[in-house]
């Protein structure tokens, strides 16, 4: 973690300073606003967390509930979505309070008792070198906690505006600024019904499976239905079932059920298999009771007895997988037209919770359009950008619709007792088996961006083979050179909206001064269609849009620092001071290198560029700059001043 740049300032270095373009939070919400989001759930705050650290664009995220979440319903948090929290500084708030999930253990009828279950399988969780976080479970409402820490820290200052319900959204394309017109009317005791007008450039309906800024552009949910009820509770219990602190996976001839421990030592998820529905029929007709679930869950648990003390929450729900065509206001076949309104998380996807994909999916959904909002507001990027986010996340969505039909379908299907000669339902092992396969679309790596604006073609890929362009960047272990610390390559990548350049260099690259990583520095540095120089605007920051690091080949003991080209030692902030911490070397304690690990030509090397939400938009070969310079020009504008104020900054 890097502060003190423009000056020390004592106390929490996390609590960044005010900026002075930052809006103090009122009552009233503002007439006009940048961005308004509505939904305080997941994907709503990922995306408030990632606006706030910009103070020059204007946002108001406002929320239909009375204050914040206290019991959450989504737990579960995937491998990659932990990498995303890295990436907003509280990974390790949530490494600490969650509980790890290590293994996975199967259950199935005993052959030679079928009313009992005996365990058949135990698989490891998450395979080895997937990432370096593990999946985790924590209550979602930790996590809103933890985003709104970081909202109300960054330097927007930024804090939701609750008891607010959306009463319609409409769009002027004709107008000049400020297309959006949104009505929200108070629903707290003071001012209830009193109504509220705000105009936007941008609005995101982060409001949930019956999201009214989807029904105002014309959207729906579409899919079906498994005609499964399912109940879910949280159970402070005194079991012997062995397996209570493993994620569990049962199926018995009493039904199904699926256990997951939670943070604390004591409270446990359990997902209870319930009844069939008719085929119109909604889980809410059946006015299934706790008692049910609670008997229910001791049936299928036998020969183990459950004796539940205290449930602090519980549920009941239909299986279903429903998607939204698009994620925006823009009519299908209507190109030329700009996105103003639109939708992410459960307001454009909804699916079983089994695969514990819900929360996760949704947050990256903001994610992803995150970065691209801060672009386009702030000049950067040319508005046509917004147009990828539909593009990409809708096609990821609808595979995971596609995984997540398929996994609900075995989970609730009986097992197969092939003792007896049972033909129908799943075999136990298949079961086991599929969990196995999919383990990376579970552990939430199952995103691959195709070819783009935005994400290149896999020309050079050979290069890296491990840096899968399209995916997220898989960090490993290296070396900063300048203290010997070591430290994980991605975890560089922050949610301040910068895009990497990471420079892998050649075998000799240490010490020659024209090709490879010195050239590559030469050329941002000095050339007129440089990306640093070409869209960086005057007064900022080198790094302000493009952050380079390297990696060289040799040990860190056997590289000189004060040999490096300037751009990898910046000078920054109002003292011009230097940034110690863009060079790296592997970590060579654990036998494989990070050019081992991920496929770095070694002789060569490679330059890997990565987008602002983490995932791989180029491989390139180090020296080819004019490939560099076109995949940017692409989509990116001009900035004022900039050709001048690059060379300025690093020869300085």
């Amino acid at each position: 973690m890097q502060f003190h740049l423009n000056g020390f300032r004592p106390g929490d270095p996390a609590i960044a300073a005010p900026s002075p373009q930052a809006v103090p939070h009122a009552d009233a919400i503002p007439a006009e606003v940048d961005v308004l989001i509505v939904g305080c759930g997941p994907a709503g705050l990922t995306l408030a967390a990632q606006l706030a650290a910009f103070p020059d664009i204007r946002t108001c995220i406002v929320e239909q509930k009375d204050g914040p979440l206290q019991l959450g319903q989504a737990d579960g948090i995937a491998c990659r979505t932990m990498e995303m929290f890295e990436a907003f500084e509280f990974s390790e708030r949530v490494l600490k309070e969650a509980c790890w999930i290590n293994e996975v253990t199967f259950w199935k009828p005993d052959e030679g008792r079928p009313g009992s279950i005996v365990r058949h399988g135990r698989v490891q969780d998450t395979e080895d070198g997937l990432s370096e976080f593990p999946h985790v479970v924590l209550n979602q409402a930790r996590v809103h906690d933890f985003y709104l820490d970081v909202m109300r820290n960054a330097p927007a200052r930024l804090e939701p505006h609750y008891a607010r319900r959306l009463v319609d959204v409409s769009v002027d394309r004709a107008a000049a600024d400020h297309p959006v017109t949104v009505r929200l009317e108070r629903t707290d005791p003071a001012h209830a019904g009193q109504q509220e007008t705000v105009k936007a450039r941008y609005v995101v309906g982060c409001d949930g499976a019956r999201s009214a800024v989807r029904k105002s552009i014309g959207l729906q949910l579409v899919g079906d239905s498994a005609n499964q009820a399912w109940g879910v509770m949280d159970v402070l219990a005194v079991t012997d079932f062995p397996d209570i602190r493993y994620k569990s996976a049962v199926q018995s001839a009493h039904g199904n059920l699926l256990v997951i421990p939670r943070e604390g030592g004591y409270l446990a998820r359990l997902y209870v298999e319930m009844d069939k529905l008719g085929e119109e029929e909604r889980v809410a007709n059946r006015g299934i009771t706790l008692e049910q679930l609670v008997a229910t869950a001791q049936r299928i648990l036998q020969p183990f007895t459950l004796e539940v003390k205290e449930v602090p929450w519980w549920s009941v729900y239909e299986i279903g997988q429903r998607i939204c065509d698009r994620y925006d206001d823009v009519p299908a076949g209507a190109g030329g037209s700009l996105p103003r309104v639109f939708i992410a998380g459960d307001a454009c996807h909804t699916h079983s919770p089994k695969a514990g994909q819900g929360m996760n999916f949704s947050m990256q959904d903001a994610f992803n359009l995150g970065w691209k909002l801060a672009a386009v507001l702030r000049g950067q990027c040319a508005p046509r950008l917004l147009h990828t986010y539909s593009a990409e996340r809708q096609v990821v969505a609808q595979e995971l619709i596609d995984f997540d039909r398929e996994w609900a379908k075995m989970f609730s299907d009986r097992a197969k007792q092939a003792a007896s000669g049972d033909t129908e339902g799943v075999d136990p092992k298949e079961f086991q088996k599929y969990f196995e396969r999919h383990g990376r679309f579970t552990a939430g790596m199952g995103t691959h961006y195709k070819p783009s604006v935005i994400t290149g073609e896999a020309t050079h890929q050979h290069l890296a083979t491990g840096f899968v362009i399209g995916t997220r960047f898989h960090s490993a272990p290296v070396v900063r050179i300048t203290d010997a610390r070591p430290v994980h390559l991605g975890h560089a990548g922050k949610a301040d909206g910068r895009w990497r350049l990471y420079a892998f260099a050649g075998a000799s690259d240490h010490m020659d001064a024209h090709s490879g990583v010195r050239a590559l520095c030469r050329f941002l540095e000095e050339a007129p269609d440089s990306p640093v120089r070409k869209y960086t605007r005057a007064g900022r920051d080198v790094d302000a849009v493009f952050d380079l690091r390297a990696v060289f080949q040799q040990a860190h003991r056997d590289l000189a620092i004060e040999s490096m080209p300037a751009l990898l030692l910046p000078r920054k902030g109002r003292h011009g001071l230097r940034d110690y911490e863009k060079v790296f070397s592997p970590d060579l304690r654990g036998g494989a290198d990070i050019f081992d690990l991920r496929g770095i030509a070694r002789r060569h090397g490679a330059l890997v560029v990565v987008r602002p939400d983490q995932y791989i938009a180029h491989v390139l070969p180090l020296g080819d700059h004019g490939a560099l310079a076109d995949f940017f020009s692409r989509f990116m504008l001009p900035a004022r001043g900039s050709s001048t104020n690059t060379r300025k900054q690093t020869t300085t």
